[in-house]
This record gives structure tokens, C-alpha cells and sequence, in this order.
């Protein structure tokens, strides 16, 4: 069942909440689940295109690239740090505090499942909330190393107003000047701990979400184009398992023809209003 119209959304949450009531639900979420928190999402409609998007080749073979990297960084980081977790993350978490979500699959590196208050989140592709050596392995604290930026870029200004991109950075007029922060353990190259354009989610965490896949009777993919092959891996076990799929999202996934219903709205408002339904 495809929804279009606004009486056919309504149509549509009520025969997914039919389908998904007494069934532990797992979440796959994506970028389109925070835009309500003021995160752009890469994909739809007022997306900002990224011609050149960062890759793991990149970041290790370009110094330039990385400084571009940190500097755009560092000046959104404020904002992306600050955003607030919107209605469609407290749903889940309440849905998973009340026994109905077994637990959320996230392709988003902001954390703000976690700040809602859900419990189980598995963060395919990492976190902007750490950054890594790639040489010794020391964790570092994100805000610890945007306080390293400052001290080593005193003349570095951060606007009060920012224009973020998906990733949480923004476009630096000039690199030139900045200095990139380095391990303070080893002088190493330091790496937000998130999975790059190239790079592959890592075998555990995705076989955590392979287990809370597993361990649930039906999915919901939430503000996720599917572009990304670990989303499509994991519907394609749920597509396997024959249990219930419900799609949530503004523009057409991948993953349509195999879902039970698509719900061609915003998860700030379908999510809230399964809530009400399935409680």
C-alpha cells in the first residue's frame, strides 16, 4: 500500500499500527528523521548537493582535504552539537521505554536517539560525539579536541549563525591558515569516529544490528532513502523473513516494492501518531 494524500496517510498509519500491534518493532532510521531538529538530510527535497562529498582515500592522502575537513568541521560543530532531539526520537524512545521498539538502527552520526532518552541504538556508521587516532587508538571526547582547534586556531572565529551541511560542517571561505589538531597521546591522525564515503561499517556493529533485527517481528524504516547498502542489507533480511515493513518517508526508497505500506510523510508527524495508536 503506497499513501500520497493527507486521507490516505491517516489510512495508512492506521493499517500500520494493524499490522505492527503486539509485534516488537525494530527502527532503521536515517538522515530524514533529524531534519525537524535543523540537521539537512543528504537526499529529497531541499537537500543541499554535495558534488564532493569527503572520502576515507581522500582524508588519508590529502592534507589540504583534511584541513578543509576539521575547519568545516569545527565551525559547524556548535550547531550540530546543539541540536535537540524532535518529536518523531521521543516517540521511539517512549515506544521503546513502553515495550513496543526493541531497539533503533541508525545511519545518523548526531546522537540525538540517545538524547531522547532510547536506551538500545546501534550507530552503523559511528558517532561525530568521538574522535579517533588512527595510529595509537586513543578516544578523544569531541568537544575535548574542538577545545585542541581553538587553542591551536586562536584567530578562528566561529559565526553565531551557520549554514549546516549533513555531516554537521559548513563551507570555510579559506583553509589556508588553519592548523589541524593532531593526537595529544602519540602526534597521530585524528579521525572523527564515523564510517567515511569508501569505508565499511564495521563487521560487529553491524552484526548488532543483524541481532536486534533478529531479535524483532516487524520494521519500520524511518526518514531513509535506502541509498546506502547497509540499510538495503538490512531490509533485505527483514524482505526475508516476511514480517511486517513500514516505510516512512517524504520521497520514493528502494525498499518500496517490498514493504507492506509507504508512508509518504514526515517521521515527526507518522511516528508521534503510531504512538498514540499502538499504545
Amino acid at each position: 500500500m503506497s499513501v500520497t494524500t493527507s486521507a490516505e496517510l491517516s489510512a495508512g498509519i492506521a493499517k500500520s499500527a494493524d499490522l505492527l500491534r503486539g509485534r516488537k518493532i525494530a527502527l532503521l532510521t536515517g538522515a530524514g528523521i533529524s531534519t525537524d531538529s535543523g540537521i539537512p538530510a543528504y537526499r529529497g527535497e531541499g537537500a543541499r548537493t554535495r558534488a564532493d562529498p569527503m572520502t576515507i582515500q581522500r582524508y588519508l592522502a590529502d592534507e589540504a582535504a583534511r584541513r578543509r575537513y576539521w575547519l568545516g568541521g569545527h565551525l559547524g560543530w556548535r550547531a550540530f552539537a546543539a541540536a535537540e532531539p524532535n518529536a518523531a526520537h521521543i516517540a521511539l524512545a517512549e515506544m521503546e521505554r513502553d515495550g513496543i521498539v526493541s531497539g533503533v538502527i541508525t545511519q545518523n552520526v548526531d546522537g540525538l536517539h540517545l538524547r531522547a532518552g532510547s536506551a538500545r541504538v546501534i550507530e552503523v556508521h559511528g558517532t561525530m560525539r568521538r574522535v579517533v587516532c588512527l595510529q595509537c587508538g586513543q578516544v578523544f571526547d569531541r568537544r575535548d579536541v574542538a577545545t585542541q582547534i581553538e587553542s591551536l586556531n586562536p584567530w578562528l572565529t566561529v559565526p553565531e549563525s551557520v549554514a549546516l551541511n549533513p555531516d554537521g560542517d559548513v563551507a570555510p571561505e579559506s583553509i589556508d591558515a588553519f592548523v589541524v589538531p593532531n593526537c595529544t597521546v602519540c602526534g597521530g591522525m585524528l579521525k572523527p569516529d564515523v564510517v567515511f564515503f569508501g569505508e565499511y561499517v564495521p563487521g560487529d556493529r553491524f552484526r548488532a544490528a543483524e541481532s536486534l533485527l533478529r531479535a524483532s517481528d516487524a520494521l519500520i524504516v524511518a526518514g531513509s532513502s535506502l541509498v546506502v547498502n547497509s540499510g538495503v542489507r538490512l531490509v533485505e533480511r527483514a524482505r526475508r523473513r516476511s514480517i511486517p515493513m513500514i516505510i516512512v518517508n517524504h520521497e520514493p526508497t528502494r525498499a518500496d516494492a517490498w514493504a507492506h505500506v509507504t508512508l509518504a510523510g514526515g517521521t515527526g508527524d507518522v511516528l508521534p501518531a503510531l504512538q498514540e495508536l499502538l499504545q
